[in-house]
């Protein structure tokens, strides 16, 4: 049996009236999909968690949400998922901006949605991960190259860093605000990195 949190009926009581029923509602038809979900409390709005992350819903000043964890792999797997809307980042959830009962989809269409990512969750498919896009390289000042250059243990050092490593460097060399302070941050690296130290070596364990 799923498990229901008391912080999930506090949420809802605090709610604005026009989302009490819609968020009452949405829960009712989650464990309706999914009778095993377990319901918790994360990043300050309820989730449903069945086998990992399921789904999730919030309500706003003006309006309520409701999203899946996976989505994106609905979209491709579901009967249901014309239903999807783009995504989260402005708030709408995956059922678009819901203000009232009348603006949700089917009981019968949401719960199948609820089952099929239930079914992911069951068959282990995991979120796939967004690729990152590479960082531009930051091109090494002059005077930084100059001073790795008279200091070849510290050159040495500096080129066997990982591409992260001489990034952290070459960020706060170059974000100094003044030429002192370029000249300050570029003597200490160079100590730092005579002794293979990372930028960052205080906080290292």
């Amino acid at each position: 049996m799923g498990k229901r949190d008391p912080r999930v009926d506090a949420y809802i009581a605090g709610s604005a009236d026009f989302a009490k029923p819609i968020l009452r509602h949405l829960r009712e038809l989650v464990h309706r999909g999914c009778p095993e979900a377990q319901e918790t409390m994360k990043w300050s709005f309820p989730h449903f968690q069945y086998k990992g992350m399921l789904c999730s819903m919030a309500s706003f000043k003006g309006h309520c949400s409701f999203g899946f964890w996976k989505a994106g792999l609905l979209k491709k797997k579901s009967p249901s998922a014309s239903l999807l809307t783009g995504g989260e980042k402005d708030g709408m959830g995956h059922l678009g901006r819901i203000v009232a009962l009348g603006d949700l989809p089917a009981d019968a269409a949401i719960v199948a949605l609820v089952k099929q990512a239930a079914e992911l969750n069951d068959q282990g498919i995991t979120k796939p991960k967004p690729k990152s896009k590479p960082k531009a390289p930051i091109p090494v000042p002059a005077e930084f190259a100059a001073a790795l250059k008279k200091n070849a243990r510290a050159g040495a050092h500096f080129e066997a860093f990982s591409p992260s490593h001489k990034r952290e460097y070459l960020v706060w060399i170059t974000e100094a605000k003044t030429a002192e302070t370029r000249a300050r941050r570029i003597a200490e690296a160079v100590t730092w990195i005579t002794t293979g130290k990372h930028r960052n070596w205080k906080y290292e364990r």
